[in-house]
């Protein structure tokens, strides 16, 4: 696949995740974009701002600054700019935050369509490009990180949904590839263990660690593997993300058990 068409398929991903996005905050009622998410201080309208924020940066918009103060949640620069957002936009209406998530995101389409981006590895736009990602990166995430942030609002306000979507696909399948780095690296069992990963809707991962430690991938899932985990894409995204444990009885683990609960233990692979 030519770096245009792998980059298309990013932006068409994104896209149908911000079409997800807004709609959902459309039907919210005035009481829930004040009801807490699983990201610690931050509520249903801090989430819509912070993905305001972001969304027109990338479309060109002026950066913005602000004294944050010194909140708890806010642990490392990274997550002093994306407070940022959340400030400047704190006596904002729900419906200019929905605006600007429109305005900008239509004008990022605009630019893309005109343009489209054909080398991967360039450096990626403003500050995202100061941090060292290259275009891949950045298109690659922006699905992934719309589609979690529209899930962390359902969550927060009972209104499940949005798990088949074209975002979710792309973000479970691309989770989905750090198996090996936790397995390896975090689990960190002997040589020769062997794991699987399968989520529902994605196809099987299986890895297998080194002499170095490394868990690498396999071409072929293996009948009788040191561990197996099994659960469904909702459980794997909180888990994966960070957000919070799944639903008791969410996760199936066969063969290892303590291994599999300490892979478990450290899905979290996404602030």
């Amino acid at each position: 696949m030519s770096d245009r068409d792998l980059l298309a398929g990013y932006v068409e991903n994104w896209w149908s995740a911000i079409g997800d996005f807004v709609a959902l905050l459309e039907q919210l009622d005035p009481e829930e974009w004040s009801m807490p998410t699983d990201l610690a201080g931050w509520d249903v309208k801090a989430v819509a701002s912070h993905t305001a924020h972001l969304e027109s940066i990338l479309a060109g918009g002026p950066e913005e600054t602000a004294d944050i103060g010194s909140p708890s949640h806010v642990t490392g620069p990274m997550g002093q700019f994306t407070e940022i957002g959340v400030v400047t936009r704190r006596d904002r209406e729900p419906a200019a935050i929905i605006e600007e998530i429109r305005t900008a995101t239509g004008a990022r389409r605009a630019a893309l369509d005109a343009a489209p981006p054909e080398d991967a590895a360039a450096p990626a736009d403003g500050i995202f490009g100061l941090i060292g990602w290259n275009t891949r990166t950045l298109l690659r995430n922006r699905p992934l990180d719309v589609w979690m942030h529209e899930q962390d609002i359902r969550r927060a306000v009972g209104r499940p949904g949005g798990l088949d979507t074209p975002g979710a696909q792309h973000t479970a399948d691309y989770l989905v590839e750090a198996f090996g780095f936790v397995v390896g690296k975090r689990a960190a069992p002997p040589a020769g263990t062997t794991a699987v990963l399968a989520v529902e809707g994605s196809a099987p991962i299986a890895v297998r660690v080194g002499d170095d430690g490394r868990a690498s991938r396999l071409d072929v899932v293996p009948d009788e593997p040191t561990v197996s985990l099994a659960m469904d894409r909702e459980s794997f995204i909180v888990l994966a993300g960070g957000r919070r444990a799944a639903a008791p009885g969410a996760v199936t683990i066969s063969g290892d058990q303590e291994l599999g609960a300490r892979i478990v233990a450290g899905l979290a692979t996404t602030p």
